[in-house]
């Protein structure tokens, strides 16, 4: 390979990892969220596809893409919601409910979304990293979502709410232990149903850079998994919001690796890196979920629904 291929192949290693790394920060941030109160949401898969359909549908219809993006945010928190006020019902599995919302969400978006399958809506306008290059190629390497700081501002102030705010510390008491803060008067039952809603609605946001940035459009299978791979990656984070930063970095370059080398012009194996996702996904379960002990960084209550369930 000449030099000039390895910087090609270099920065579409960047900013791959960048555009697919963007929608896993929006989700695993929304599942830390949630994950954080005490509850498990297996449904963020149905929540990503069904907010992707919703904004490239509202940006198509009103020709404005930040429209688009925040209609999938409500989108998000209203299937959330619907699933945080089931699970806050008495003998209602977490995992069961998520399995349905998952089924739901993206039963609801091929449905509602057919007709938006041919037509194209307005995209995100993306951050120039490359303009210090005269290449082409790595001008359009290094295009980057523009919701990628704002997923970046998230990360940050999450974590900052988490040790400094009423509502974060909140938060964290009840998912470390429900008795506790029944016990010292707070209300379990909403502080769960608010955080399952808000992290629906930073899911949400991963769903509009799907459809209105990285791939741009709008079709059945435009998640590929991604909402079910932010339990990995929250795992993988240790439930904290910065290092949700650096995981998602981590799987966003390892499904770049197949379009960069293409990038690169090597063919070979192209098809074959895009599994790496996968793989990685399945170590790092294997590596942290083995039997009868609990994930470092785990909130008390997950220990307990795991479990019980």
């Amino acid at each position: 390979m000449t030099p000039d291929q390895w910087l090609a192949l270099f920065a579409g290693l960047v900013g791959g990892a960048l555009r697919v790394g963007t929608p896993f920060l929006f989700v695993s941030l929304g599942e830390c969220l949630t994950e954080k109160s005490g509850r498990i949401n297996l449904g963020l898969e149905g929540v990503l596809v069904f907010s992707a359909m919703v904004a490239f549908g509202c940006a198509y219809l009103s020709g404005n893409a930040w429209l688009g993006v925040l209609c999938a945010a409500l989108a998000g928190g209203l299937l959330a919601c619907v699933h945080g006020l089931l699970c806050s019902l008495p003998r209602v599995n977490d995992i069961a409910t998520g399995i349905a919302l998952m089924l739901l969400g993206t039963g609801l978006a091929f449905y509602l979304g057919k007709p938006l399958i041919q037509p194209q809506a307005p995209q995100i306008v993306p951050l120039e990293l490359g303009l210090w290059s005269d290449s082409p190629a790595i001008r359009s390497a290094l295009q980057v979502n523009a919701l990628l700081p704002v997923g970046l501002v998230l990360a940050g102030l999450m974590a900052w709410a988490f040790k400094h705010t009423r509502y974060g510390l909140l938060v964290r008491m009840a998912g470390d232990s429900a008795h506790a803060a029944r016990a010292l008067g707070y209300p379990v039952a909403g502080t769960r149903v608010l955080a399952t809603t808000l992290g629906g609605m930073v899911a949400g946001l991963g769903g509009a850079s799907l459809t209105l940035f990285y791939p741009g459009s709008w079709n059945e299978g435009i998640s590929s998994g991604q909402g079910l791979i932010a339990v990995a990656l929250v795992i993988f984070a240790r439930w904290s919001p910065l290092r949700c930063i650096g995981a998602a970095a981590l799987f966003g370059g390892a499904g770049a690796i197949g379009p960069a080398l293409q990038s690169a012009g090597i063919g070979w194996g192209y098809h074959l890196f895009n599994t790496v996702p996968y793989a990685l996904t399945l170590l790092i379960l294997v590596l942290t979920c083995k039997p009868g002990t609990v994930a470092r960084g785990s909130p008390g209550e997950l220990a307990s629904t795991a479990s019980t369930h």
